[in-house]
Formats: C-alpha cells, sequence, structure tokens
C-alpha cells in the first residue's frame, strides 16, 4: 500500500500531475486545452476526453476530439491530419480480455495483448462508436454512429452497423421462410 503523501514514490508524483493537468484542462476552450496537453498544430480536444498513454499517440494536424473520447495509445496509435474523432469514441490499442479468462485481472499485466491502431487522413470516426485493438483504417473513411469496427477499413470507405442489422433482418426473413415451409408439411 501507499500513502498519497508520499511524493518520492514515482507513481504518485505521476498520478497527481496527470490528476492536476486533466482539472486544469476543463477550465480551458478546446484549443488551449490541445496546447495544454501538447497536441500538433490546429488540434482541439473537447471537455473530458481522455487520452491513455500520450507519450505513444502520434497525432496528425488539425485533428479535432469530441467530448468524452478516449483514446488508448498504450499499444501505439496514430490518427492522421483532418480526422474527427465524434463524441464518446473509442479507440483502442489493447485489450484485458484475455486477462479475465485467465483469472490475471488485477494481479499482473498477463493475457493483455497490446495491438498498434491506426486511422488516416481525413476521416470522420461518428460516436459513440469503438475502434478495436491493431485496427486501421485508410484515409477518407467514415465510420457512421453506434458501429463497432474490428476489421481494416480501405481508403474511401463508409462503415456503419446498419449492414450487419440488414445481414440479419435477412436472416430472420430466411429462417421464418423456412419455418413456414417446415409448418405446411406438417400433418394437420
Amino acid at each position: 500500500m501507499f500513502e498519497l503523501d508520499d511524493e518520492s514514490d514515482p507513481r504518485i508524483r505521476e498520478i497527481r500531475q496527470q490528476s492536476l493537468l486533466y482539472h486544469m484542462a476543463a477550465l480551458l476552450n478546446d484549443r488551449e486545452r490541445a496546447r495544454l496537453l501538447g497536441l500538433p498544430e490546429g488540434c482541439r480536444i473537447r471537455e473530458r476526453a481522455k487520452i491513455l498513454a500520450p507519450e505513444k499517440l502520434t497525432l496528425g494536424r488539425n485533428v479535432w476530439i469530441g467530448e468524452g473520447a478516449v483514446l488508448d495509445a498504450q499499444g501505439g496509435l496514430s490518427i492522421g491530419d483532418y480526422t474527427q474523432i465524434g463524441l464518446n469514441v473509442m479507440v483502442w490499442s489493447h485489450s484485458s480480455h484475455r486477462q479475465a479468462r485467465l483469472s490475471k485481472t488485477g494481479i499482473d499485466k498477463d493475457g493483455i495483448e497490446y495491438k498498434p491502431t491506426s486511422i488516416g487522413r481525413n476521416c470522420f470516426i461518428a460516436g459513440p462508436s469503438v475502434i478495436a485493438a491493431g485496427v486501421t483504417i485508410g484515409d477518407r473513411v467514415i465510420v457512421s454512429p453506434l458501429t463497432f469496427v474490428d476489421k481494416d477499413v480501405p481508403d474511401d470507405a463508409v462503415v456503419s452497423s446498419k449492414r450487419d442489422v440488414r445481414q440479419l433482418e435477412k436472416r430472420v426473413q430466411s429462417l421464418e421462410k423456412s419455418l413456414e415451409e417446415l409448418l405446411s408439411r406438417l400433418p394437420r
């Protein structure tokens, strides 16, 4: 156990410094907050947005990061120029699901997978969406709201969960038709 007053512990100094930085940032406008956090020229970051492991983040110029967004750079994260990250978007570069399955949560870091994640230039990631660890998104990509992206996306694509819903609806219709055919064959 550690004491919060222990200034000799580097973990405590780091936590305190990060807490103070985010508290100060809440009082600033988007551009001032971006400068305080050391983001590149022209970037803006809204309130309550969080960057995990900022030292592993490569950010282009004129990137907009929406309120409540979480950018996890622990496994490496790059975002290209002129990209917009929407409200409450989560971009991951690590996954701890294996750690939980191995009963290692809170014990050690075994089972945590770190994978670089990349978002290209001129992209629009609508919130609240999730970009999974290890995904590469090309340039000029649009990700529709409420979309979970767990596969690489080529340049100029539009990604939407609606496609998945449409496929499910077609499958349900097909199953209903098959059920009707089976029921019609049953003796009455």
